[in-house]
């Protein structure tokens, strides 16, 4: 499929594929006329960048995991190993602070449900 196309099926901007190719996450094959063609497995590939990329890993980060993402065995780095316990140690962390946030909101809503009802009860 041509770049176009694997932006619609992705919600990938263009610029973001290329820019992914540029660090090496993505790979497409160039036609005659110099056209990126991508194999229909880069959807997914790029739904999976774009979840890491959100959960706020960095390219270089990224580029360090994929190889083991891929291909997991016990030839994998200790380096490597340690980056992905790290980031998965800060994608918890951030989840707590998340779940903290959104139990902190359902406070306020909750209290500005209870003010809304005794002002409906207070016009009665």
């Amino acid at each position: 499929m041509r770049i176009g196309e694997l932006a619609d099926r992705s919600g990938a901007s263009i610029r973001s594929l290329r820019y992914y190719e540029e660090q090496g996450l993505l790979a497409s094959e160039r036609s005659a006329s110099g056209q990126r063609h991508y194999a229909e497995s880069a959807v997914e590939r790029v739904l999976f960048l774009r979840r890491l990329y959100a959960a706020g890993l960095t390219s270089s980060t990224i580029a360090q995991l994929l190889p083991c993402a891929y291909a997991p065995s016990t030839t994998t780095s200790d380096h490597a190993f340690d980056v992905m316990v790290e980031e998965r140690a800060k994608l918890d962390a951030h989840i707590a602070e998340l779940l903290h946030t959104r139990d902190a909101i359902d406070g306020f809503i909750a209290a500005n449900r209870a003010h809304r009802g005794e002002l409906i009860s207070a016009q009665q």
